[in-house]
């Protein structure tokens, strides 16, 4: 184990109060009762200046410690964070050998650093659900693709880094975590490091320089973000001819065989964040897509249409971004952001004009748009939303890259980030393993391409250096695993506030948000 990495500022580090306790130990019996362990795999919690993770058929307490990392203090039964390891079911043909493992069988990568960072945040619940791999939430229509769990599918994400200052190493048994893509930018950008491997102000990731190459540097770096995609889908398709910019990007560098891995809880905008900010949840402040600020006395939702453009008041002070990291070694850098809530610091943000109210316009249709397969666009309407709004994010990027975009000229960016939501779409309603997600691979890989020939033609594409990543994993699901926890915990009489399906609060009146 590594020693954990603190923030530069001082952690809160919530424990459950005194006054919840007996609440919450009966919320443990129902929720850890063998009626639930298809759906509950863990139930995490800060009491006693300890860490705990609670199962069925055992738990583990641990605590930080300076020198060694993390001290188990105690077990009974069987430890179910025994295996940390990253590199299970990494490959197409091993995933489908173990589509739904049970807890014994499966894996929580980095477990005791993301369960610790999580309780280090003020608005911490008391409680955290872990659902299981299996589980399909039918309170969300039955997605048929999951994430949001600790275990190693849900939270292995692909990365790709590859051109101008990346190591040629193909598809590699590595893994990383997405906490250290920012440190990884911005030591492949020569920015000014404020002690000996830390560039950002508040950082808990590490530069992996094992695939940089340091005699050159690139003049350009181009992020893109497949939100929610299977990177052994990803990696096989690529493979495989079906997506050939993808193939692209590896053959310039290196893909991590073993993933990316997101932070805890494993779920949109709370890794969105970590990834530009190079900080964990419990310290960058984005907790998660909904969540209880018990500072304001209000609930807080920032993965919605309607809050992303101010997703971002959310963050804490003393937390960096990619665009700052940037710009504070070149203060001449032009840096974008398209299509990103997590958006601090970019010179252009896709948000900017919602802030002033001034709506790009929006295409009516999808089935006539280049890279929308007419299949799904046409009976799913999140397909068929996201190919809009993916569109519009090419044409943003294809027109900055260009110089002139809505009649405004654009310089040279020197960092510029393109989110994509279409493959988060399409693998939670069609599964992972579908033609529905196949797709939503081909028409993002399309798109990308689109913005790669723009690179050509305007003749840096030799500077430049790429990658491609998610914000977390996708697994398929059982359809016959159903069931919610609110509803057993309501039966026994216990009230608790439950936000997005996983953040219990005691004493708070209202309903969470369900996402």
């Amino acid at each position: 184990m590594t020693a954990p990495v603190l923030p530069d500022f001082a952690p809160v580090g919530y424990e459950i109060p005194e006054q919840y306790r007996d609440q919450a130990e009966s919320a443990l019996s129902v929720l850890l009762d063998s009626a639930l362990e298809p759906i509950v795999d863990m139930v995490l919690v800060h009491r006693d200046g300890a860490y705990e993770a609670l199962a069925h058929d055992g738990s583990v307490t641990f605590r930080r410690d300076e020198v060694t990392g993390y001290e188990i203090i105690a077990t009974t039964g069987k430890n179910p964070l025994a295996d940390q390891g990253t590199d299970k079911f990494a490959g197409l043909d091993a995933e489908n050998a173990n589509k739904h493992p049970l807890r014994a069988d499966n894996q929580y990568p980095h477990a005791f650093d993301h369960i610790a960072q999580l309780f280090d945040s003020p608005a911490t619940p008391d409680l955290c659900v872990i659902h299981s791999a299996r589980h399909n939430w039918e309170d969300q229509g039955g997605h048929l693709g999951e994430h949001g769990s600790l275990g190693i599918t849900q939270a292995r994400a692909p990365f790709i880094i590859g051109g101008k200052g990346i190591r040629q190493l193909g598809l590699a048994p590595k893994s990383m975590r997405l906490v250290d893509v920012a440190p990884t930018v911005a030591a492949l950008m020569g920015c000014p490091e404020i002690e000996p491997g830390r560039f950002l102000l508040t950082q808990d990731g590490e530069a992996r320089i094992d695939v940089l190459d340091e005699s050159v540097r690139p003049k350009h770096m181009i992020g893109f973000l497949f939100d929610g995609t299977n990177p052994n889908v990803l990696y096989d398709m690529a493979a495989r001819g079906e997506a050939p910019n993808v193939a692209r990007l590896i053959e310039m560098g290196v893909a991590f065989g073993h993933g990316a891995i997101s932070s805890l809880p494993t779920i949109t905008l709370a890794n969105h964040t970590t990834i530009i900010t190079g900080a964990h949840p419990g310290h960058h402040g984005i907790l998660n897509n909904a969540w209880y600020d018990r500072t304001q006395g209000k609930q807080i939702i920032t993965n919605s249409s309607a809050t992303w453009p101010w997703a971002m008041d959310s963050l804490q002070p003393k937390i960096d971004s990619m665009h700052k990291v940037i710009k504070r070694a070149d203060v001449n850098a032009f840096c974008v952001s398209i299509n990103e809530p997590c958006d601090t610091g970019a010179d252009y943000s896709t948000f900017d004009f919602f802030r002033r109210g001034e709506v790009p316009p929006i295409p009516s249709r999808a089935d006539d748009l280049p890279h929308s397969t007419e299949r799904f666009v046409r009976p799913s309407k999140d397909y068929s939303w996201s190919s809009v709004i993916d569109h519009m994010a090419t044409e943003q990027a294809v027109g900055i890259w260009n110089g002139h975009y809505r009649d405004e000229s654009y310089p040279l960016p020197k960092f510029c980030w393109v989110n994509f939501t279409l493959t988060d779409a399409a693998m939670h309603e069609g599964g992972p393993h579908s033609e529905m997600a196949a797709a939503s691979v081909r028409d993002s890989d399309g798109r990308i391409g689109d913005i790669l020939k723009a690179i050509e033609d305007r003749g840096v594409f030799d500077d430049c250096a790429f990658m491609l990543m998610a914000d977390h994993g996708m697994q398929e699901s059982d359809p016959t695993c159903r069931g919610d926890w609110d509803v057993a915990l309501k039966e026994a009489g216990i009230h608790a506030r439950d936000e997005a399906y996983s953040f219990l609060y005691f004493g708070v009146e209202g309903q969470g948000a369900s996402y």
